[in-house]
């Protein structure tokens, strides 16, 4: 009697694919960190001249965001990346805590009475920018990151992408209060944004990020 055929499990990419989707996920995780630098600098600075809560915080989010892709550039660097797999998830986790903390609290306390942001054409400008921007990094990243078959590099482009809604968040937040003086608009839509990263946050610690060809994500520590 014959014996049932068992289908191949998928090796995952060929060696010289393999090494061109690592040039990739450096490449993108370069572009990101530059970006988020740059974004958080004119974000903090337009936001401490015009008393912003929100462009303070999307600033500071960029700063997270910078440290979570640093976590996959540390991976990335090393003759082995999936060595370094579990602590570069770790790193993205933590970062993801980090900023819905940050938000829930800075939202709760614009709700209770915060001071009153002035207009700002630089943040309108900068969110309008990073919600064009953040999108297209992240699905590149994303897909590179299935297709190689790595969690840190899929979760970093989860962070990417929250930094879209954010900034669709601060867009409309700041908007609203220019045009109608709706300052409850911004923290209101960011404690959604809060609740995604705690999420986001929690499946990255535990390695589940949703990549079909990743296989297990090592022993835990």
């Amino acid at each position: 009697m014959s014996l049932p055929l068992i289908p191949a499990t998928p090796a995952g990419p060929a060696p010289a694919r393999r090494a061109l989707l690592t040039r990739r996920v450096r490449l993108l995780v370069a572009a990101t960190i530059t970006y988020n630098v740059i974004e958080a600098v004119v974000a903090i600075s337009a936001g401490t001249v015009a008393s912003s809560t929100a462009l303070i915080g999307f600033g500071l989010d960029s700063v997270i965001e910078v440290a979570s892709a640093a976590a996959v550039a540390w991976q990335f660097a090393g003759p082995d990346p999936q060595a370094r797999e579990r602590v570069a998830l770790r790193v993205i986790a933590v970062s993801f805590f980090a900023l819905a903390a940050y938000v829930t609290v800075e939202a709760i306390r614009a709700l209770l009475g915060g001071a009153e942001a002035a207009h700002s054409p630089v943040g309108l400008v900068l969110a309008g920018l990073s919600v064009i921007v953040m999108p297209v990094l992240s699905a590149a990243q994303r897909r590179a990151g299935r297709e190689l078959g790595s969690r840190s590099a899929v979760a970093d482009s989860k962070q990417t992408l929250l930094c879209t809604y954010l900034s669709a968040v601060l867009l409309v937040g700041l908007a609203l209060n220019g045009l109608f003086g709706w300052s409850w608009a911004d923290p209101v839509a960011a404690l959604v944004i809060a609740v995604v990263a705690a999420r986001e946050g929690r499946d990255a610690w535990r390695g589940d990020t949703c990549c079909a060809t990743c296989g297990p994500p090592g022993p835990q520590a």
